[in-house]
């Protein structure tokens, strides 16, 4: 019997010699219907596409975008740029509780509506996340991982959701964190935020620099701002924020100028630390821009200029770009008062065995009672002289023997085997002083490891301070920084 003449019997079964149901339909009885060689008495051999397809996963592979079995189509995409593509709703509400409630709820039995419009779905993304409900595999490439991470989001598939968080963790870098950073909080990616974040702090500068800083909105912008983490100056971080501002004055269609600056910039201009400039960095940029209000220029110029330094609505607080955790070298075993004050610094020379980075100094107060002391605090280089750190501040003390912190504007670096002098100079009434001084102290501790520390007498004006006795109690460091 040819293949012909067995299609000519199957047909004469299926029209003939069917029983007929109570209603007198046709019930088919396909139990030994099948495929069968070309040759009698041959074995029974499969020819549909299905012998090829081995696993459940090639079968459904098979099935993605085909219109075999179809039973919805989507329109996906805008205009002209949309596109017809069919798929099968079982495998959807398989991988997706969206398309589950889509499909057995409202849509259940309404076959016109398995014609889907998706206007707001691109159709790369689409199809990608189609091809991870058919197959598992992941379909991702830079230019359409935001629109796909929006598509599994919208059909709450979390497995595709991951792959594309994880594919934007792998390709964060300085010059797409900004975009990344939008996105991660729009789409509610906290941990992608943090990362984003980290990067900027890391890499500041780079990031700034990147086409993504424009543009963010005023929120994000004012997020960064509040960090202490940053690692930049102030100076250049403010001609950043002057570039945003052009870029939103643009956006909103506005002139670019002074005043349309300062109102688009709103809280954000208040984020801005100009205390931590120079007054040379604020009075040649900062000052220049007219940005700012002729009373906040005056309390500016006087809180550099003026003893003791008035209040500012500006803050202060250094941006401590510090990894890892400071610890504190004491160089005195005792306290003692009085130590008095007669124009002249407190100094003393110091080196270290490996690199670590000065944040600040602990000094001692007052013996009277709570005081506010000006205080300018240096580190200079030994051999050279050149002051490579300085902070010209306040610090309060409460009248205790305790020692009180004052930070550097930013880490100083020292080198090992470099000698460097450690100075301040106080002015106020006499205070406590440290005794009982050591010439070398193995500071070691398990977030920094062991470092060494080795003190010497800096002739010349000092205040009296040597190894023995004197100011300067204690170095503030960590041996990292981002």
């Amino acid at each position: 019997m040819n293949f012909s003449s067995l299609l000519d019997n199957v047909n004469s079964v299926i029209q003939n010699d069917l029983p007929l149901d109570s209603d007198g339909q046709q019930i088919a009885n396909v139990e030994n219907v099948g495929f069968f060689n070309g040759s009698e008495g041959g074995e029974e051999s499969h020819t549909g596409w299905q012998a090829s397809k081995s696993t459940l996963k090639e079968r459904f592979a098979f099935l993605y975008c085909n219109e075999l079995l179809a039973d919805v189509w989507f329109i996906v995409g805008h205009d002209t740029q949309s596109q017809k593509i069919p798929a099968h709703r079982f495998i959807l509400v398989t991988g997706s509780a969206v398309f589950d409630t889509m499909f057995n709820g409202q849509m259940k039995h309404n076959e016109k509506s398995y014609l889907i419009k998706l206007p707001d779905v691109e159709p790369s993304a689409f199809l990608a996340l189609l091809k991870f409900l058919y197959t598992d595999e992941v379909s991702i490439e830079p230019e359409t991982v935001m629109t796909t991470l929006y598509t599994a989001k919208k059909y709450a598939v979390p497995g595709m959701e991951l792959a594309c968080v994880d594919f934007l963790k792998r390709n964060l870098g300085a010059d797409n964190a900004f975009m990344l950073l939008t996105q991660a909080l729009l789409f509610d990616e906290p941990h992608l935020a943090s990362l984003c974040l980290d990067v900027i702090d890391r890499n500041t500068p780079e990031a700034l620099n990147a086409d993504g800083f424009t543009d963010i909105d005023l929120d994000t912008l004012c997020m960064v701002l509040k960090r202490n983490t940053l690692r930049i100056r102030e100076a250049p971080l403010f001609v950043a924020v002057l570039r945003w501002s052009s870029e939103e004055c643009r956006r909103k269609a506005l002139t670019v100028n002074s005043e349309n600056q300062r109102m688009v910039l709103g809280r954000a201009l208040y984020l801005i630390r100009f205390p931590l400039m120079t007054i040379d960095e604020f009075a040649q940029h900062a000052a220049q821009t007219g940005i700012m209000t002729d009373s906040e220029l005056v309390s500016l110029f006087l809180y550099f200029t003026v003893n003791p330094k008035p209040q500012t609505v500006f803050l202060d607080i250094p941006r401590c770009c510090v990894f890892g955790k400071e610890v504190v070298v004491s160089r005195f075993q005792r306290v003692e008062g009085r130590w008095g004050y007669s124009g002249t610094p407190d100094r003393i020379k110091f080196t270290v065995d490996r690199k670590i980075y000065v944040l600040g100094f602990g000094l001692h107060g007052s013996i009277h009672g709570p005081y506010v002391y000006q205080v300018t605090i240096q580190i200079l280089h030994c051999g050279t002289g050149k002051v490579l750190a300085t902070n010209n501040t306040s610090f309060s003390c409460d009248g205790s023997c305790g020692t009180f912190r004052v930070l550097f504007k930013e880490p100083v670096e020292i080198n090992p085997c470099v000698t460097y002098i450690a100075s301040a100079h106080l002015r106020g009434p006499d205070s406590h002083y440290g005794t009982k001084g050591l010439r070398r102290i193995v500071h070691q501790s398990p977030s920094t490891g062991v470092v060494t520390f080795q003190f010497t007498y800096a002739a010349g004006d000092n205040n009296g301070t040597s190894v023995e006795d004197g100011q300067i109690p204690e170095i503030i460091f960590c041996t990292k920084i981002i």
